[in-house]
């Protein structure tokens, strides 16, 4: 049994350790302001992971500094992920770590691009092979961060209307965030970064993550960028949602409200496991964590009513692929041999999560494209429905501010297991790091390279300059109403005005609610 205390033991045990005396003096180190790292230097690159930037957490807590040490730390190898269901290798309550890439810990103050990872909110790490920042680093002469932080209940798990001394416990994960950030402001010229250039890139929750940074008062100033890739946060988690899913939470785990505290000591496996009970609000699916307008770290919404002022002065990409939920449901069994007759039930308010008949998208569909077939439309409207809408909406919001936001659509195909093809969700990151031949990509092949090429420098190009446009994309034109503007990227990148606007414009019709919240 994993309790609280053995897993921070855990944590620490993966953490960086005291350099051994027979460490090579030719080893990358760094000072930073708890104390001096040591990594190792691979093909040109000094890499450090693992690196602490927060003390082992106190259980929705706010995070604090680490203890300073004065032994050089060794930092090889990455830190422990927040407790998750799933296969998540080293899981700990003591998580804070970050990883680093830099060409030379040098006084060339390099722009610095710090990728928030995905898994809604839920899961995942910073130490996916994918998220390798080594190529991207050389290729743009740029500094690469991966981090981790809390995550499902440890980082979202709103208790403060039920118990006293839990005020913050629904934003922890995000004001993990924002100590990484600090650190990066106090710490990154030592690695070669420029402090004033910080870019953060995220896919998925990732991006939900960084939408949610740029209405947090708290994390004013300490970026300078933003790019989301399939990854958006239109509305935060309302405090009564909230409290009513912390109280469904804590009934799973067998305590009633007015015993809340004892959360706080309980074996993590019963408080991961209890996260599977059905969602109140939501009607389905297991228990949803994430951020929350709790007035004290989240005042408002990040794009409800507008895009919030406090980001609109960051340039920023919004990206997304074009057959978003293939990755979600394009192997699912229920989809062989989908007739009109049956697509009904697949089109169910669990599936699109929107308040919309199964029968009235069919029709909008059937009239849009007749020659598309009922598997085509499961995925076309479930993506248009679901999963873009928090994109256009975050886009339209800025236009309307006259805030910077250049658009894409990801139409190269990836390749799933099962072999099918499409521009499915997950498909750009490779293409971003410059990592389309790295373990787990599934965006390969003639053509992979050529855009991955492309599309990365066009991110290096945001975060040294805060525009995007280079000389391996046409003319990035900002996202302006009415025209919106959207670079369509495959193997020949090329803009469109308003791509899958007949969609857009079916859907624009039904109010929208971002899941969960």
């Amino acid at each position: 049994m994993i309790t609280r205390r053995s897993a921070i033991v855990a944590g620490l045990a993966g953490a960086a350790l005291p350099l051994a005396a027979r460490a090579d003096s030719r080893d990358p180190q760094a000072q930073t302001t708890t104390g001096p790292v040591v990594g190792v230097r691979r093909e040109g690159i000094s890499v450090f992971k693992g690196v602490r930037y927060g003390a082992p957490t106190r259980r929705f807590q706010p995070p604090e500094r680490p203890t300073p040490w004065r032994e050089p730390m060794r930092t090889t190898a990455y830190g422990a992920a927040s407790p998750q269901r799933g296969d998540e290798a080293n899981q700990s309550e003591d998580c804070l770590f970050l990883n680093v890439w830099t060409p030379g810990g040098d006084a060339a103050r390099r722009p610095v691009m710090v990728y928030i990872h995905g898994g809604a909110y839920s899961s995942g790490s910073g130490s996916d092979p994918l998220y390798d920042g080594a190529r991207l680093a050389a290729r743009g002469d740029v500094v690469v961060v991966t981090l981790n932080h809390r995550l499902n209940v440890f980082g979202y798990a709103y208790l403060a209307r039920l118990a006293p001394g839990f005020e913050d416990s629904g934003n922890v994960g995000q004001l993990d965030l924002i100590l990484a950030l600090q650190w990066m402001r106090d710490n990154i010229a030592a690695f070669g970064g420029d402090p004033s250039r910080v870019m953060l890139f995220g896919q998925s929750g990732g991006g939900a993550k960084i939408a949610t940074l740029m209405a947090t008062p708290a994390a004013q100033g300490l970026f300078h960028r933003a790019a989301t890739m399939s990854g958006q946060q239109v509305t935060a988690s309302g405090p009564i949602n909230a409290t009513t899913r912390a109280t469904t939470w804590l009934k799973a785990l067998g305590l009633t409200p007015d015993r809340a505290t004892e959360a706080a000591t309980m074996p993590v496996e019963r408080l991961l496991e209890a996260q599977g009970a059905e969602d109140p609000i939501l009607g389905f699916g297991g228990l949803y964590f994430g951020p929350v307008l709790d007035f004290r770290t989240l005042p408002r919404h990040p794009f409800y009513p507008d895009a919030a002022p406090l980001g609109r002065s960051i340039p920023m990409i919004i990206g997304n692929t074009r057959e978003e939920t293939l990755g979600f449901m394009g192997d699912d069994p229920r989809n062989v041999g989908l007739t009109w007759q049956t697509l009904a039930a697949r089109l169910s308010p669990g599936v699109m999560r929107i308040d919309i008949t199964p029968e009235a998208v069919i029709a909008g569909y059937r009239a849009m494209h007749p020659d598309w077939s009922p598997d085509q439309v499961l995925i076309a409207a479930t993506t248009a429905g679901r999963s873009w809408r928090g994109a256009v909406i975050e886009a339209e919001e800025r236009a309307k501010a006259g805030a910077p936001a250049w658009v894409y659509q990801l139409d190269f195909p990836g390749e799933l297991a099962s072999g099918r093809k499409g521009a499915f969700h997950t498909a750009d990151i490779p293409l971003v790091f410059d990592n389309v031949e790295a373990a787990g990509s599934r965006t390969r092949g003639p053509g992979a390279q050529g855009l991955s090429d492309r599309m990365s420098d066009a991110f290096i190009a945001l975060a040294r300059d805060g525009d995007p446009n280079n000389a391996g994309l046409p003319r990035w034109h900002r996202y302006e109403l009415p025209r919106r503007q959207t670079m369509l990227m495959d193997v020949q990148p090329r803009m469109a005005d308003d791509p899958r606007g007949d969609e857009r414009a079916f859907f624009s019709a039904i109010p929208y609610i971002q899941p969960g919240t």
